[in-house]
């Protein structure tokens, strides 16, 4: 596979690409360059999860990427997950895994590394304190929306060092792109700075986009990055989320309630699982309907449909 072939398999994965010139510059260098997400184990998977991950994941590797899934349960324990149970915290990490594998993520090419394996070892921990040493405090509060968290909340000090371990994860497991959300975007910036300050390369960031839940997307100015914050899937709605153990009748019921205005093609949660999710997977959409109301209906791509 050529370098064009390459860097255009990473942009349909990418939303925003910091930068592109950055990571051509890399496809040249390295035929396999290493790629990286982290998961913090924290209950049930949602399709964006599971499903749409597994989707992405399996580009960057046909794009020659080795992948290092991180298992931050470690992290998950600073956030306070599970009601701040290690034990729980991991065994869901290994739920978690089970799910992508059903999922058919490509596991050639993929490595699953757990963050309490990576906190027996002093050079982590050394390069967590660099990055701290080397942030301000408000500049790593502005990080918090990695977690989950406002910048408002009144954070535990454990949830200080999360975003310092974040991004100390990218330089310790020798990541060249860092392929997670766009809710992660602050603390992979926050690693672009601090990394050449250290001795670390800049990593190239391709944030993935995160997938609407099925409600009616909230108006407002809002910046696009924090707009799709408020509008991605999420346990914390779970009525607007459909999750990997849905029964048929749950995603049925949720589907009939979804936001999904007629002749609206943005900010549409429906058509936003057609082209994420469905035309990724199937080459063909069918859509039943009674002869009264035109008959069935084919679509062989999400532009068609559209």
């Amino acid at each position: 596979m050529d370098n064009e072939t390459r860097f255009s398999l990473i942009s349909r994965v990418g939303e925003e690409i910091v930068t592109e010139d950055d990571l051509k510059q890399l496809l040249l260098d390295k035929k396999n360059p290493v790629a990286y997400d982290g998961f913090e184990p924290s209950g049930n998977l949602h399709i964006a999860q599971g499903i749409l991950r597994a989707i992405n994941i399996n580009k960057m590797t046909e794009a020659g990427c080795r992948f290092k899934m991180l298992v931050a349960d470690w992290h998950g324990w600073a956030n306070n997950k599970m009601g701040g149970d290690l034990d729980r915290i991991q065994t869901v990490g290994k739920y978690q895994i089970e799910v992508w594998k059903a999922c058919g993520m490509n596991l050639d090419s993929v490595q699953f590394i757990w963050a309490s394996e990576a906190a027996q070892d002093d050079s982590y921990w050394k390069t967590v304190m660099q990055i701290a040493r080397n942030s301000t405090v408000k500049r790593i509060v502005r990080c918090s929306q990695i977690m989950g968290r406002s910048e408002n909340e009144a954070l535990q000090a454990s949830q200080i060092l999360y975003p310092c371990m974040q991004a100390a994860d990218i330089f310790y497991l020798k990541c060249d792109i860092c392929q997670l959300g766009m809710d992660q975007r602050k603390v992979n910036m926050l690693a672009r700075e601090v990394g050449p300050k250290l001795g670390f390369w800049k990593p190239v960031i391709v944030s993935h986009h995160m997938l609407m839940g099925l409600g009616e997307p909230p108006k407002g100015g809002a910046d696009a990055v924090e707009r799709s914050i408020a509008m991605k899937m999420s346990k914390s709605r779970p009525d607007t989320a459909i999750f990997m153990t849905d029964k048929e009748e749950d995603i049925k019921r949720k589907i009939n309630k979804a936001y999904c205005p007629e002749g609206i093609s943005s900010d549409n949660p429906i058509l936003e699982y057609c082209r994420y999710i469905i035309f990724e997977r199937l080459q063909k959409l069918k859509i039943e309907r009674p002869k009264k109301w035109g008959g069935d209906l084919e679509f062989e791509s999400y532009g068609e449909l559209e």
